[in-house]
């Protein structure tokens, strides 16, 4: 069966020194690049983790320190991968969960940007647990009525994924699926796109599964004290849990997108203080009251001057006495 699509889908695999991605390192990438016209591209790069690898990771993958002592770093060869994969779609299997995010952080540490933004990412596992709860292995074997021969090497289990994709679309076809609402769709089909909605139901915003968005489109934290509450009411509420987790064991994918919603609010923060800065102050202006409720000191003061004669303040009469009595007749006699 043919893939419908239109641009080429990176069927990928990593093996690890462990499944810590903000500490762990990648040891084995192996790449298949379907092309639209059904073509294939495959690459496989062995790396040097620059670290021990723990031997419980080595009995499952079967790569030790010396299979690798002599190989690239992944900073050397981080430009051939991103320029391998630049125009594709990305699919793998759990690779929303582990793949994507472990080779994000190891192309953020070496310096080399590639961008997640407008492509398409295909995880085989989501669309097998959600419709058959298993494993790879029994994937395969239930899919394509095969075993994996030399299980747990990238460049074989990135075909068995590839080959269980084309397997789970053919046998598929036409079914029907009820989420947890009770919202019935045909959700694997032939494409891409389709595909991308029905393996990232979660909708995560950062594929470590620290952040998510709602229902309305929005970023929410996906763990902790605030989890489900929105990252920029968050911001409002608590800055701190920004610096909290700049500063924490985060990878470091989780923090550039948390870095970019924290960019987003802090503009949109300054834009309102500009807008508010610019807005006129009004002027203070006295109130019109009626002459009756205004003070009656005011009422005094706002009367017009008027320039009338000065009255001196009348005194009582002093009571008569022999004295006045006396300069009285003095008077008499000499007026006499």
């Amino acid at each position: 069966m043919k893939l419908n699509l239109i641009r080429p889908l990176a069927f990928f695999d990593l093996e690890a020194t462990g499944i810590n991605i903000g500490a762990d390192r990648i040891v084995e990438i192996s790449v298949i690049k379907l092309h639209p016209d059904g073509s294939e591209e495959v690459k496989t790069w062995r790396i040097n983790p620059e670290m021990p690898i723990p031997i419980e990771s080595s009995l499952i993958h079967g790569i030790y320190d010396e299979h690798i002592k002599d190989e690239p770093t992944f900073k050397a060869i981080a430009p051939l991968v991103a320029e391998f994969i630049d125009n594709s779609d990305l699919a793998g299997f759990n690779s929303n969960k582990f793949d994507i995010p472990m080779l994000m952080e190891e192309f953020l540490r070496a310096g080399v940007l590639f961008d997640l933004d407008n492509r398409h990412f295909v995880d085989v596992q989501n669309i097998f647990h959600q419709m058959e709860q298993r494993t790879l292995k029994a994937a395969y074997q239930f899919y394509c009525s095969k075993d994996i021969i030399n299980a747990h090497s990238a460049e074989a289990d990135t075909r068995a994924t590839m080959e269980v994709l084309l397997a789970q679309i053919e046998r598929y076809e036409n079914q029907e699926w009820e989420d947890k609402k009770g919202n019935k769709s045909i959700p694997v089909v032939n494409h891409v796109e389709g595909l991308h909605k029905f393996t990232n139901l979660n909708r995560p915003v950062d594929f470590a599964g620290r952040l998510a968005f709602n229902e309305a489109g929005e970023e929410v934290f996906n763990f902790g004290k605030h989890k489900g509450k929105k990252v920029e009411d968050i911001f409002n509420i608590e800055p701190s849990y920004y610096s909290w987790m700049m500063q924490g064991d985060f990878p470091l994918y989780t923090k550039r997108k948390l870095e970019g919603i924290y960019k987003r609010w802090n503009d949109k923060k300054q834009a309102e203080r500009q807008q508010k800065a610019a807005q006129p102050k009004p002027v203070a202006q006295e109130i019109a009251r009626p002459e009756a409720q205004k003070p009656a000191l005011q009422r005094t003061f706002n009367k017009p001057f008027e320039n009338k004669p000065f009255k001196k303040k009348e005194e009582p009469a002093a009571p008569v006495n022999e004295d006045m009595l006396k300069l009285l007749a003095d008077k008499f006699k000499k007026g006499l």
